[in-house]
């Protein structure tokens, strides 16, 4: 029998670190476009994008702000490309939306519930800020609520939906897959789901692997073969759940998007570096990593030369 084919999603950069905390951080287009390509060269299946302003880090959601990294990516590797509705939680719904409907990517984050998602314990460990709005987004995160409202989703669900885009539900907490679950019963989304649980954000599930494996039971039962199964750790987590969970028949991502480290006190010097880490691993278990042609055909995903970009 042949191993069983592990996808790996890469997230270049996303919105939670700010460039002060990591000179690996990729900020630029071109930082971005390197980044995704070097990741999908050490074996991501899938990249997850976000883009930012290139002189400050900012979160920058215009589409505009992603049309020179998509380009180059599109003409340089065969990756799936995965772009964020979730953009920056200090953003509005169609501010996030406007990439994801503009380019009609093959698959979009979505984010499965409004919640708490508390970044300022970082100001523990990072003191100097080279931009002015680093430190007031950290602090501002103990009173901000990342917006994800049920009519937000729909809105999401149906504007991706006539566009062929599937989805990565993030899942922070085991009610968002009973969210997931109202929607596939009212035939707003359709199988398979592709449900990235996310483990060790302030605001939602822990990082324990009771947590883990609670996660993986509720979906089982909610779903049974009508979705895959991917996980994230956010931090230190990332690794140790990486490994758990594709013991356990999931898939994985990593990124500096969810973790700037590749060891205890050691910063990660590229995304490459920590896709090579978790590839050691799932091989290490006897499996396979998936290819992006694989992924397409394991997600049933619409295919790359169907994109808007």
């Amino acid at each position: 029998m042949a191993p069983r084919k592990v996808i790996i999603t890469c997230a270049v950069t996303g919105a939670i670190h700010t460039p002060s905390m990591s000179p690996h951080l990729p900020v630029t287009p071109e930082e971005i476009a390197e980044a995704a390509i070097g990741a999908t060269e050490a074996g991501a299946a899938i990249v997850h994008l976000h883009a930012r302003d290139p002189k400050t880090g900012k979160p920058d959601q215009r589409p505009e702000a992603f049309q020179p990294f998509l380009s180059v990516i599109k003409q340089r590797a065969n990756c799936v490309v995965n772009l964020t509705t979730g953009g920056a939680p200090t953003m509005g719904i169609d501010e996030r939306l406007a990439p994801a409907a503009h380019f009609k990517p093959e698959v979009a984050s979505l984010n499965m519930g409004s919640m708490n998602f508390g970044l300022y314990p970082m100001l523990d460990r990072f003191k100097s800020f080279r931009h002015d709005w680093e430190e007031p987004y950290l602090a501002g995160s103990r009173d901000r609520i990342f917006k994800n409202t049920f009519a937000d989703i729909e809105h999401i669900l149906t504007t991706c939906a006539e566009n062929g885009t599937r989805f990565e539900v993030e899942c922070y907490d085991i009610g968002h897959l009973y969210t997931l679950a109202h929607f596939a019963d009212r035939g707003v989304i359709k199988p398979p789901f592709f449900v990235q649980s996310v483990f060790g954000i302030l605001g939602g599930i822990g990082p324990h692997p009771e947590d883990v494996a609670h996660m993986k039971r509720t979906a089982d039962r909610l779903f049974g073969q009508d979705y895959r199964w991917s996980v994230l750790g956010a931090g230190r987590n990332q690794l140790p759940i990486a490994a758990q969970a594709a013991a356990m028949g999931g898939n994985v991502r990593v990124g500096l998007e969810d973790s700037l480290w590749i060891g205890p006190g050691q910063l990660a010097r590229s995304n490459a570096e920590q896709v090579t880490r978790v590839r050691q691993i799932i091989e290490g278990l006897g499996l396979e990593i998936a290819t992006p042609d694989d992924a397409r055909g394991i997600l049933e995903l619409k295919g790359g030369d169907r994109v808007g970009f």
